[in-house]
């Protein structure tokens, strides 16, 4: 087994009304002005944002929402949010949403630390991230898995460029996942979660040292078959909690390290499906689909990589044939 190291602190709220804790979660770490992320109007309609809103009236902490956050979130948007938090003197961000709203929630959080560093100069490394102000979440769809990641990813429009920052502070102090605010998701977008939680898992399952860490493996390859056996149902009836309970978690587990210990990979498709996403405004899972196929069939080429996917086959889809 190859070495590794694993670090993730985040703590996780996990199940049925879990997000009524977040008032005395954000007390518990001494903050007094809450500056809240989130996305699409849906937070509105749903009560979502009121609820959160009186939870923190209700511990005496102030706050300020600011929304707006589409899908590909870019830099521009999040610089809007760092002058109002930064004017704000947040002290604690709280993300509501899904990755979107987490990246630019963790954007503001570090250039509001860093109040003299540009914030793209973090994502084109040219600054490392050494202090941030608190974060947490309240996840409403599961697919990034950015609410345990140590990742971030903004979208540069006047350059056309999409950039990713890695950095333990990007890993929040909490994460509330309560399956009942995915249920009202399109169908669409919970497609699209299931791919991009599938392929955060293959992209570390096909990286360049497999087939040494036999544990990661056989991780990877459970998460997979529970994606593939709950996505089906899920897909059926959004309804179902304890199908969209397991996608929930299992959008996590596939982005928080854990399937990829030991091993060596690129992330290429993801790479690939970045740009994409830059260009055309696609969602990250229909981006990541669209690059599969023909990765596959590139990588299927080399001999190591054939006997691999047939592991793959047997382990995953259950399919006894050596022959590849």
């Amino acid at each position: 087994m190859q070495d590794f190291v694993f670090n993730n602190t985040t703590k996780i709220i996990f199940g049925k009304d879990s997000e009524k804790s977040v008032g005395k979660e954000i007390k518990g770490y001494g903050s007094k002005k809450v500056f809240i992320v989130y996305g699409s109007k849906s937070v509105k309609e749903s009560g979502l944002l009121e609820k959160t809103e009186k939870l923190l009236k209700d511990e005496n902490i102030e706050y300020l929402s600011f929304g707006g956050v589409r899908a590909n979130p870019s830099l521009e948007h999040a610089k809007e949010g760092i002058k109002k938090a930064v004017d704000f003197n947040a002290d604690f961000i709280l993300a509501i949403g899904g990755g979107s709203v987490i990246d630019t929630a963790k954007a503001i959080a570090h250039a509001t630390s860093n109040k003299e560093t540009y914030i793209w100069d973090f994502f084109t490394n040219k600054q490392t991230v050494s202090k941030s102000i608190p974060i947490g979440y309240i996840l409403t769809i599961s697919a990034s898995g950015s609410e345990m990641s140590d990742a971030a990813v903004l979208t540069n429009k006047s350059l056309g460029e999409k950039r990713i920052l890695h950095s333990d502070f990007n890993r929040p102090l909490f994460a509330i996942m309560n399956p009942h605010l995915t249920m009202t998701l399109p169908y669409y977008q919970i497609a699209c979660g299931i791919a991009d939680m599938m392929m955060h898992t293959l992209d570390r399952y096909f990286g360049y040292s497999n087939g040494i860490n036999e544990t990661t493996d056989a991780i990877a390859e459970a998460l997979l078959r529970t994606i593939i056996k709950n996505g089906s149902i899920a897909m059926k009836d959004r309804n179902n909690y304890d199908a969209m309970s397991e996608l929930m978690w299992l959008g996590s587990l596939s982005h928080n390290g854990l399937t990829g210990l030991g091993n060596k990979f690129d992330f290429i498709t993801h790479r690939f499906a970045d740009e994409i996403g830059a260009e055309f405004d696609t969602a990250h899972g229909a981006s990541l689909t669209s690059i599969w196929g023909s990765w596959t069939k590139y990588c299927y080429k080399d001999e190591y990589a054939k006997k691999r996917f047939i592991q793959y086959s047997k382990n995953v889809w259950n399919i006894d044939d050596d022959t590849g």
